[in-house]
């Protein structure tokens, strides 16, 4: 009887957090009426699937050829509408990448570049792990995602111009060989 009390209880607290902390909601969006078709692209309106595959599968491509090969894509979740993000959290946010597994990209963020930015998060979570990403400086974890998904903007807005010009420094010292030992080195100061 116990047992099943605390096995309730562990179920009830799995079920308010991902109703409370919407970006957990990425982890099912079908319960939240997202069409996902092929399991790893999912929209929040039918018509625009071909449009986020394709996002996807060159912003894939891009990351895989220029920074680093994923060890598994995660899913994406493409929301149209203000009340598709509203949904899954991402506030005043344009995108958001959670850790290795999700991303969900707002309805401002239907460029190659944004996509491409958040495939390298997920990278980078591969590659350095979920602990050490929190250790990490932000000039590198953004600055990087900035930099190398060739984010056309300039000036961006600060930190993140100080952040990928950061980056572009410590980079040219480092280079593409050893950028991820490198980055194991790194922590924030």
């Amino acid at each position: 009887m116990k047992l099943r009390l605390n096995l309730l209880a562990i179920f009830g607290v799995i079920i308010a957090t991902a109703v409370l902390y919407k970006p957990l909601r990425a982890f099912w969006p079908e319960k939240v009426g997202m069409d996902c078709q092929d399991g790893r692209v999912c929209v929040d309106q039918a018509q625009y699937a071909f449009q986020a595959q394709n996002l996807y599968s060159r912003a894939l491509s891009f990351v895989e050829s220029n920074v680093g090969t994923l060890d598994k894509a995660p899913q994406i979740i493409f929301c149209k509408t203000d009340l598709c993000a509203e949904r899954f959290g991402l506030g005043k946010r344009s995108a958001i990448s959670l850790g290795p597994w999700a991303i969900v990209i707002g309805p401002r963020a239907w460029k190659d570049y944004y996509v491409r930015h958040e495939l390298i998060h997920s990278l980078q979570y591969q590659r350095l792990g979920i602990l050490k990403m929190r250790q990490l400086p932000q000039w590198f974890v953004e600055g990087m995602a900035y930099s190398m998904s060739e984010d056309p903007r300039t000036p961006l807005s600060q930190p993140f111009e100080n952040d990928r010009a950061e980056f572009e420094s410590w980079f040219k010292q480092v280079g593409h060989d050893q950028i991820w030992s490198a980055a194991k080195n790194l922590s924030e100061s």
